[in-house]
């Protein structure tokens, strides 16, 4: 009802309520907390976007190496790579390209540069979003790098790492039912299953309210300046979901519950083994500037 302040309880109460629940962190009846055990990296930088809005890319080059070195447990940026990336590896970069918000170029091109510097063959990379179906190198990729901003969006309530990859299947209308619930599906498909090294969940201006599909407004993204890193495509996007969140109640003064409630996110780690959602088994890693961090 117009008007009407939703409560978290009412949102808990929602019909997808058990993942909403999950991702802001509220333990299900008899659920005990387990151990971490998936590590998510969560780097951000106050400089990383100047006055214009526009990125730094040796700042946000710096950002991505930070964030992979603490990731892997490395000292040096190239060790880490090498834990992620081999020479002999065919790497696909799966980026995002949405006119309004998309990944950014020189992010696409400090993580090609970390590749080629492992020692992968020019040949053997490539950057692309709605033609991988095609692309020759995705065709015989054996790693994946997938990389895209968060943002709210109509379908599946948020735009997030798992949703990157449904430009690998023929018909993406086909998986937005249910709050795009079967997201998870797609990597399990042979073209992805066991083949994403890393996830980079831009948060540089995320959105966090949008309103019908394709939805976009200045008003409604922010300078976060962030970046959140981690091999746990669900773990990472959990991650993000609670800061978009807690964004979304300080904007508009209120609970107001992500809708439709993204629980493709935790969908993907239970039903189709992606990863894990709880924060309780998510070691968060935080790095560098931590104002108004919302987490």
């Amino acid at each position: 009802m117009k008007g009407k302040r939703l409560s978290r309880r009412d949102f808990l109460a929602a019909g997808s309520g058990a993942a909403a629940a999950t991702l802001l962190g509220v333990p299900r009846p008899g659920e005990s907390s387990d151990q971490p055990s998936s590590r998510v990296v969560l780097v951000r930088h106050e400089n990383v976007l100047g006055e214009d809005g526009q990125e730094d890319s040796a700042v946000l080059h710096e950002m991505l190496n930070r964030a992979v070195k603490a990731l892997m447990g490395e000292t040096e940026a190239a060790a880490a790579w090498r834990r992620l990336i081999s020479p002999s590896d065919v790497v696909g970069i799966k980026t995002n390209v949405w006119k309004f918000l998309r990944t950014p170029p020189a992010l696409e091109n400090a993580i090609r540069e970390e590749v080629l510097a492992v020692g992968v063959r020019p040949e053997d990379v490539a950057i692309d979003d709605r033609g991988v179906p095609s692309n020759p190198v995705f065709q015989r990729a054996t790693a994946i790098i997938n990389t895209r901003p968060m943002r709210t969006h109509h379908w599946s309530g948020l735009g997030t790492s798992i949703k990157n990859m449904i430009m690998f299947v023929p018909r993406p209308a086909d998986y937005h039912g249910d709050a795009c619930a079967p997201l998870g599906a797609i990597w399990n498909l042979p073209e992805v299953k066991g083949k994403v090294r890393l996830n980079v969940l831009v948060m540089l201006t995320p959105q966090f309210h949008g309103v019908g599909p394709h939805s976009y407004s200045p008003k409604h993204v922010w300078p976060y300046r962030g970046l959140i890193v981690g091999t746990d495509p669900v773990a990472v996007d959990a991650t993000g979901a609670r800061i978009i969140q807690a964004k979304r109640d300080l904007f508009f003064g209120e609970e107001r519950p992500i809708s439709p409630p993204p629980h493709h996110i935790e969908i993907a780690g239970e039903r189709y083994g992606l990863g894990v959602s709880d924060p309780a088994q998510i070691e968060l890693v935080r790095l560098g500037w931590m104002e108004e961090a919302l987490i």
